[in-house]
């Protein structure tokens, strides 16, 4: 199904640098913005936290550690009003053509908005419903014993139809049915595939195979690898056992593949996982947990779309981003999660912030003169402290860094566990906060090199001088953090800061006066491969640079010589 046309034409909104409020930006910047030191800022107003922090749906965000104040969020609110950023959004919440380059909607709120409350409505809860009696269809007898009965759910997809259902998996995996397991296959190297198999009985595995026009060549080159696999260990009926989630049905029955769940041109892959590409999701979780994903992310829809700017968490964020960007000169943000289960969200928001927002030309195609998308990066605490946490503490470069908090933990099959048992596992869990408030603490007060010296042992580093060792062990301190916290992590507080992401890379992105919802920069690699994969196997280098046509030598060197 296609968009409909829109009711009239999208208004053209000066693009950020032409405003006003961007000229009063670049100034504050320049005399204020520049000096600011966050420990006099918080010396000087004991009510920062109160004037920087915001609860939205699920999620309280402290953002009085980032490098602004109130002046200039003031300037940012003005700047998001100059470029009708709330017009901008209210056209995409209705269904506007707001991917002007592919001539599409942006629509993905309307997969979790409750029935009858979002354009498309019908379709989507009718497809909704269908996928969601199949999964309880699968569940009832997940873990059996007869020939049919599902152990393994393997997934097989990439990027967009991949980041997310296993970002989601593994962050709820408390609630996944006793008698699934939950596999993910998405890169075209067979390894992968590979080592999944021999844990596999075919009677026993369910296949989702995931492509949006089901002719990415990742994931059929591992879908053609499975069905193989499941005819040469005995499987008998690839359409039981094998779905499909995609937008072209025709091509997944033409793989043999006979029940397909739909999506739309209207979603981008990014944005799909609360479409039928959250099968295995469903399929892991159940229905409820998954209606509850939908919720909880609707919930953070409806705060976007009605809270004021001045109180808009997405819109807050969003700004902060444009403003660490083009007037701080920040290129890089770490997210720092620390929780366990939210150890795919960072690789998940790579995805979801740079393809989105790595552009280099606005919507209308003209080349921008400033930086839009910041590098996203990190890894979960505690492991992240020992990796690349130095670098953030002493490194040469400033870099923001995201700390997201859980309250309670959850973990599995909690009711068996000893009392001593829940007793360390709470201590741990203290830890782990105190950890990261320890962290966020560091990067903003750090350490003199007074204050080393005073602490600097003699017998530490023996013949090295004490002002040597202090200057090791001096922090600059003044660097920015933003901070976090959901309750617990459940189905419904994981849908909502999902969606508060999607909404607060939306925001920067119309700031900037790009299409955020293209990703043309994917497509020059893909179309490359497909010249350069038969010149692979034949050895034909005729007209290739001297690079590539060296690396195919040697490639079909070492093979044949293997």
């Amino acid at each position: 199904m296609t968009a409909r046309e829109p009711s009239m034409p999208l208004r053209a909104w000066p693009r950020c640098d032409q405003t006003v409020a961007w000229s009063a930006l670049s100034g504050h910047a320049q005399v204020h913005g520049r000096d600011l030191d966050l420990r006099q800022l918080f010396r000087d107003d004991p009510h920062r936290v109160q004037r920087l922090s915001l609860q939205a749906p699920e999620v309280w965000a402290d953002l009085s550690r980032a490098h602004w104040d109130l002046a200039t969020q003031r300037h940012l609110l003005d700047l998001a009003r100059e470029c009708g950023l709330a017009e901008q959004r209210d056209a995409m919440l209705r269904g506007e053509l707001v991917n002007r380059t592919e001539g599409r909607a942006v629509l993905h709120t309307a997969l979790r908005a409750p029935r009858g409350q979002a354009p498309f409505s019908d379709v989507v809860h009718a497809e909704l419903d269908r996928m969601l009696a199949f999964v309880a269809g699968v569940r009832a007898q997940a873990g059996g014993t007869q020939p049919g009965d599902i152990h393994d759910i393997v997934h097989i997809g990439i990027g967009g139809s991949d980041l997310g259902p296993q970002m989601v998996a593994a962050a709820l995996s408390t609630w996944v049915h006793p008698g699934l397991r939950l596999h993910f296959i998405s890169n075209v190297d067979g390894q992968e595939l590979a080592s999944v198999l021999p844990a596999l009985h075919p009677d026993h595995t369910l296949f989702v195979v995931a492509s949006k026009t089901f002719t990415t060549q990742e994931t059929l080159a591992n879908a053609r690898a499975a069905r193989q696999w499941f005819l040469d260990a005995g499987g008998r009926d690839v359409a039981r056992h094998f779905v499909a989630v995609s937008a072209d049905p025709r091509r997944a029955a033409d793989f043999g593949i006979g029940t397909c769940f739909a999506f739309w041109d209207w979603v981008g892959g990014r944005f799909s996982l609360w479409s039928a590409i959250g099968l295995p999701v469903a399929l892991a979780l159940g229905g409820d947990a998954f209606r509850a994903l939908l919720t909880g992310a609707h919930d953070m829809d409806r705060h976007f779309a009605e809270a004021p700017l001045e109180a808009n968490l997405p819109v807050w964020l969003g700004l902060l981003d444009v403003w660490h960007r083009n007037f701080k000169g920040y290129s890089s943000r770490c997210v720092s999660p620390y929780a366990q289960g939210l150890k795919r969200l960072p690789a998940y928001l790579q995805q979801l912030v740079m393809e989105s927002n790595g552009k280099s030309v606005d919507a209308d195609g003209r080349v921008l003169p400033y930086a839009t998308s910041d590098v996203v990066w990190g890894e979960p605490g505690t492991n992240g402290q020992h990796a690349f946490f130095q670098m953030l503490h002493q490194g040469r470069d400033v870099i923001p860094v995201e700390f997201i908090l859980v309250g309670r933990p959850a973990y599995p099959d909690a009711d068996v566990l000893s009392a001593e048992l829940k007793d360390l596992l709470r201590v741990q869990h203290e830890s782990l906060l105190a950890n990261a408030l320890a962290q966020a603490q560091a990067l903003m007060w750090g350490k003199t090199e007074a204050q080393a010296l005073r602490e600097a042992s003699p017998t530490a580093a023996p013949g090295v001088p004490a002002e040597v060792i202090a200057r090791h062990r001096t922090f600059s301190g003044n660097r920015p953090s933003l901070t976090m916290l959901l309750d617990a992590l459940t189905p419904r507080s994981l849908g909502a800061l999902v969606a508060l992401y999607e909404h607060r890379t939306f925001v920067s992105g119309a700031i900037w006066g790009i299409n955020s919802f293209d990703q043309w920069g994917v497509e020059l690699g893909k179309a490359l491969c497909q010249d350069l994969l038969p010149r692979l196997q034949s050895g034909d280098t005729q007209g290739l640079d001297a690079a590539t046509a060296a690396t195919i030598g040697r490639l079909r060197q070492g093979r044949d010589g293997a």
